[in-house]
Formats: structure tokens, C-alpha cells, sequence
């Protein structure tokens, strides 16, 4: 008997803490939904509609997305910019950071300050990162045509050129990605050290400890700074509203920045929102394909 009461009276302890662990996350999920979800849920519903955000939403069905597909000039080109860019500033980012990171890993004098200094970009407001990294590219007195100059290659035109703006672009999003650099350099700081001298044993010089056992130990972070800079690039807006305005010809049109255009300077709301709709669609299919080809090669404790 006594061990059935003990039971029954840790059962309504365990319940009351349930009870108040669920009422203690009520305000965390409100937030959330009022924040994320019902607003992600809106936009699937008003791109159904033509609404300018004023007047009354007219339902017109599946119109929005039959025009994006058949008559908007934008469209083709944005998907353009938004892929190759974020492509290139992924590539980009993951291998400067880890190379940052495996240098910011050694044994040297002033780490400490290195690593602020790699960093300090990622904190950096965006518009001041933009115009600081405009005047570095401005055609007539910019610091890199000066030093073009120097050297005698004619100057070049970086953000208005169609073949070098988004090269340019994305060197900018290299340089800030000091948040990259920390994630890699935890993750190669829990890297066991015992495998790394069983393979100086073995007689494994330094590219073959790197290759055949650091990387297999932080694959799951080159996976996490993977996905994590992929669905951060695809969404990129800053530059383009800070720098090019999507020119020159429309090679930094991309999709973030049409879907402001819409939705703020032409007051197209429910035209917007489909265009959200697909781009929601583009982004889920990159990281489905992201996690479907990288399931595999993930290196786990267990494995």
C-alpha cells in the first residue's frame, strides 16, 4: 500500500510539473506563432488574392503565379542572381572560415585578438559594411582601382559591371562570415586529440591528419555552416538594396529584393506573396536536397 500511495503521489507531482512546464511554454509559442506561423500561413493565403494593402482583397485564384510564370520580367533573372549568388558566397564563406579557423587553431601570439578581428565583420551594421565596401569599389577613386592603378590593370567597373557584380557581392558576404569562423573553430577545438596522434604515429603527414581525420570529426559543423549559410544567402536583400538596386541588367535582381519591389514600391501585396510562396518552395527544395545528400556523410561519435 505504501508503494502504491508513493507511486500515485509522484504521478500527480510529475502531472502538476507537466502542467506547469506547458504553462511556462504558452508565451514562448504564442510569440512564435503570432511572429512565424500565422504570418507564414497569411502569405500563402493572400497570394490567392490581388490586394495593394488599401482596398479589399479580390480573390483571383491561381492568377498571380500563372502571371510570374508566363509575363514577369524579373522572374528568370532573380532565380538567376539568387542561385548563382548564394552558390558562390556558400563555397565562398565555408572555405574561407574553415581555413581562418584551422589558422585561428594553432598555437600562436595574439590569437585572442585574431579571432576579435575575424569576427568583428559579422557585427558590423549592414549599412555601414555596404557603403564602407562602395567606397572600396567606387570606379574613380575606390582603394582597389587605386591600387590597379599602381600596377598598371585599367580600372574596373565592380558593382556596375554585369559580369563582376555579384563576384563583388559575394566577396563581401566572405568577409563577414566571422560567425562561420567561431562554429569551425569549436568544432576543431573538440576534435580528440587522440586521433590525432595515433595518425602521427602511423606516420600520416599534415594534409593527410587534416584530411582523414579532422574533417571526418567536423563534418556535422561543415554540414551546420553549410545549411545554416545556404538559407542565409538565398535570402539575400542587403546588397542590393544598399548597392546596386539590382543592376546592373537586372544580374542582382534578386528574389528578396522583387519581393520588396512588389509588395512595397508598387503596392502589390497579394502579387508579393505568391511570389514568396515560390521562393518558400525554392529554398525547402535546396535544403531537402541539402540534407538528403549530405545524410550519409555525416561523422557521428557512435559510428
Amino acid at each position: 500500500m505504501k508503494g502504491k500511495a508513493k507511486l500515485k503521489t509522484t504521478s500527480r507531482a510529475g502531472k502538476k510539473e507537466a502542467r506547469t512546464a506547458y504553462l511556462c511554454l504558452i508565451p514562448a509559442f504564442l510569440g512564435v506563432s503570432l511572429i512565424s506561423y500565422i504570418p507564414t500561413l497569411a502569405v500563402f493565403v493572400l497570394s490567392f488574392f490581388d490586394w495593394n494593402g488599401l482596398t479589399t482583397p479580390k480573390f483571383v485564384g491561381l492568377a498571380n503565379f500563372t502571371r510570374i510564370f508566363t509575363k514577369d520580367i524579373y522572374f528568370v533573372d532573380s532565380v538567376k542572381a539568387t542561385v548563382l549568388y548564394a552558390f558562390l558566397a556558400v563555397v565562398g564563406a565555408v572555405l574561407y572560415s574553415l581555413v581562418i579557423a584551422l589558422l585561428l587553431n594553432m598555437n600562436i601570439k595574439g590569437r585572442t585578438l585574431f579571432r576579435s578581428i575575424f569576427f568583428i565583420p559579422y557585427l558590423l551594421p549592414a549599412i555601414g559594411v555596404f557603403k564602407g565596401w562602395q567606397w572600396l569599389y567606387e570606379g574613380n577613386f575606390g582603394l582597389f582601382n587605386f591600387i590597379l592603378r599602381m600596377v598598371g590593370i585599367p580600372p574596373q567597373r565592380f558593382l556596375s559591371s554585369p559580369s563582376q557584380v555579384i563576384p563583388s557581392l559575394v566577396l563581401i558576404a566572405i568577409w563577414t562570415s566571422g560567425n562561420l569562423i567561431v562554429i569551425f573553430l569549436a568544432g576543431l577545438q573538440n576534435v580528440p586529440g587522440v586521433y590525432i596522434e595515433a595518425a602521427k604515429i602511423d606516420g600520416a603527414n599534415a594534409w593527410q591528419r587534416f584530411w582523414n581525420v579532422t574533417v571526418p570529426s567536423i563534418t556535422p559543423i561543415i554540414f551546420y555552416n553549410i545549411l545554416t549559410a545556404l538559407i542565409t544567402h538565398l535570402q539575400v536583400i542587403n546588397p542590393a538594396l544598399a548597392l546596386t538596386n539590382g543592376g546592373p541588367s537586372k544580374k542582382s535582381m534578386f528574389m528578396s529584393y522583387v519581393i520588396y519591389l512588389y509588395g512595397f514600391k508598387k503596392n502589390k501585396m497579394g502579387y508579393a506573396a505568391a511570389y514568396s510562396v515560390l521562393f518558400f518552395i525554392i529554398v525547402g527544395i535546396f535544403t531537402f536536397v541539402l540534407f538528403k545528400t549530405q545524410k550519409e556523410q555525416i561523422f557521428g561519435e557512435g559510428d
